[in-house]
């Protein structure tokens, strides 16, 4: 089995962040930064992200500065360190506690939307900056209180760690690793088609989360024989992809399929198959759709194409 390089970066990377950790401890620096009227705010609302032009086709993300990040700051929602945009400090704020946050913002700033929605047609980096900040304030409004006794956690490190005030537990943000693979068989792939599609014509590669104790590798095999009862082979990395929604890393892969029969589990998915070349080029005519332009899913199906 041939492994298949990635053709192209995937979405939610290339980020143009320096995260400059060495500058999360240093409260002087965070404190003026803070202030600074050259200072970048990517504002988060319920898990939604500022940008404008969506309605139109060509979203842009917004980063507040000066007064319009002073007010989104006052509101004394959850903040953290990003890092430096060329230069320029950049923090994310969550501001999810408002009924409605926009109007603490000047007019015209745009709207809280899905970064799912639109972040193929993002500008290159704005996509990642949005899901770093997306990711980050999730994991800041979900540990509030300590895992370990209950009691409230104070952040530290801006932002980056939440120190309980009560058994003195550090926790730290956290990212759950998921593989995501296409299995290949010949000149046939397999994909699947999930219960939790919202499009009820997509078929898909298979994922699941990785678990104690499992390297990749075997993560990739248990699942696919999980979930479709194909065995699998040789497993060739691919690519990853941050996936903030809400707190997980995409690893792809490109599988050797070991055997043709397909037991699907029910409770996973409701049809799995395998298709060739020319059914994957004429999905379309066939009645069936491939995943977001996007995904990495659809990266794996794209890059196993041109072998």
């Amino acid at each position: 089995m041939l492994s298949i390089p990635a053709s192209r970066p995937n979405a939610y990377t290339g980020s143009p962040l320096d995260r400059a950790g060495e500058k999360r401890d240093d409260a002087d620096f965070i404190a003026a930064a803070l202030t600074h009227p050259d200072t970048l705010f990517a504002p988060v609302w319920r898990a939604r992200s500022l940008m404008k032009g969506v309605a139109d086709g060509h979203p842009e993300a917004v980063l507040l500065t000066g007064a319009a990040a002073e007010a989104v700051r006052m509101a004394d929602g959850p903040w953290a360190f990003l890092g430096l945009w060329e230069g320029r400090p950049a923090f994310a704020v969550d501001c999810s506690h408002a009924d409605d946050p926009l109007p603490l913002l000047p007019d015209g700033m745009g709207a809280f939307t899905d970064l799912r929605q639109v972040a193929g047609l993002l500008p290159p980096g704005e996509a990642s900056v949005l899901a770093h900040a997306r990711g980050l304030m999730h994991w800041r409004t979900k540990h509030r209180f300590c895992g370990i006794c209950g009691n409230r956690c104070e952040a530290r490190s801006a932002g980056h760690v939440m120190v309980c005030q009560g058994c003195g537990a550090q926790h730290f943000p956290r990212t759950d690793p998921a593989v995501i693979m296409l299995v290949v068989r010949g000149d046939s792939c397999l994909l699947g088609h999930s219960h939790r599609f919202p499009n009820v014509t997509m078929y898909s590669t298979l994922a699941g989360f990785v678990e104690p104790g499992e390297s990749l590798e075997e993560a990739v095999r248990r699942e696919v024989k999980e979930e479709a009862g194909v065995d699998v082979g040789q497993v060739l990395y691919h690519s990853s992809q941050p996936w903030p929604f809400p707190s997980s890393i995409m690893l792809g892969f490109h599988a050797e399929g070991l055997s043709d029969e397909i037991r699907i589990d029910p409770e996973e998915l409701k049809d799995a198959r395998w298709f060739s070349r020319d059914e994957i080029r004429n999905h379309q005519a066939l009645g069936f759709a491939l995943p977001r332009a996007d995904s990495i899913a659809r990266r794996l199906i794209e890059d196993w194409m041109t072998v």
